[in-house]
């Protein structure tokens, strides 16, 4: 009988992607779309794209406590609308609405 061989696997950590403002405009986009607009997908992606352009500078731009960011942001979070843009502000994007099919 053969021993089966152990792949090693490691996190995937989106945050460590987004590298510019384009990675992270689409990246957002493509969670918008694929997760059908589930609020909690999106908070988690704003939360990635933060945590890629510093938690703390995030923080000081939105005038948010770092902690409060980070559970507002998480897969159990449910960030208010205000906070969604103040992070999208802060973040250098933004949000617009296009007419559907």
């Amino acid at each position: 009988m053969k021993s089966k061989k152990k792949i090693k696997t490691t996190p995937w950590e989106s945050a460590e992607y987004l590298k510019t403002k384009e990675d992270m405009a689409l990246y957002l986009e493509a969670m918008i779309e694929e997760s059908y607009g589930d609020p909690a997908s999106i908070a988690v992606a704003l939360g990635n794209i933060a945590r890629a352009k510093g938690m703390s500078d995030i923080a000081r731009k939105t005038g948010l406590a770092r902690e409060s960011l980070y559970r507002a942001l998480s897969p159990e979070g449910n960030p208010e609308f205000a906070t969604v843009l103040k992070v999208a502000k802060a973040l250098g994007l933004k949000l617009h609405i296009t007419a559907g099919a």
